[in-house]
């Protein structure tokens, strides 16, 4: 299993240079120096920003950095308290297609494996606007709709 968090990190850095400075010092200084430490400084990776943040070929490590990012550093308490709202039903879900998938008395019913497909297809596909905007706006608002705010 390859390990791609140093790659990330160097993705993170590269990105965090297009956002404004007031936002990046919301990020704890250790947290930016832990990236910069361990990031792979022979990886190439640039920002084409040209292109809206969510056509960026990111590494899913990445997303992932950047989405804690803003939910610890970014995000309104508002904004917080529904991108928690919004992980816990993700979970609930999860559990509720793990106990449906592996439960012992109806592992071989065909009704389980459509619950389980209704569980996991419950996504809503909302339309997007197309605009031109800065580029940090347009990782916040990733971001915000990624969280459903």
């Amino acid at each position: 299993m390859e390990d791609n968090y140093p790659k990330a990190y160097k993705e993170v850095i590269e990105i965090l240079n297009f956002v404004p400075k007031e936002s990046v010092d919301k990020i704890p200084k250790s947290l930016i120096d832990t990236f910069k430490s361990k990031m792979d400084k022979n990886y190439v990776f640039l920002v084409d920003v040209n292109k809206k943040f969510e056509d960026l070929e990111l590494l899913n490590e990445t997303k992932a950095i950047l989405a804690n990012i803003f939910k610890d550093c970014w995000a309104t308490p508002y904004q917080r308290e529904k991108i928690k709202s919004n992980e816990e039903l993700e979970r609930q879900k999860n559990n509720e297609a793990k106990r449906l998938k592996y439960n012992l008395d109806d592992i071989f019913n065909n009704n389980q494996v459509e619950k389980i497909n209704q569980i996991q297809n419950h996504n809503e596909n909302i339309p997007t606007e197309m605009k031109k905007e800065r580029f940090y706006k347009k990782i916040l608002d990733f971001f915000k709709k990624l969280f459903h705010i």
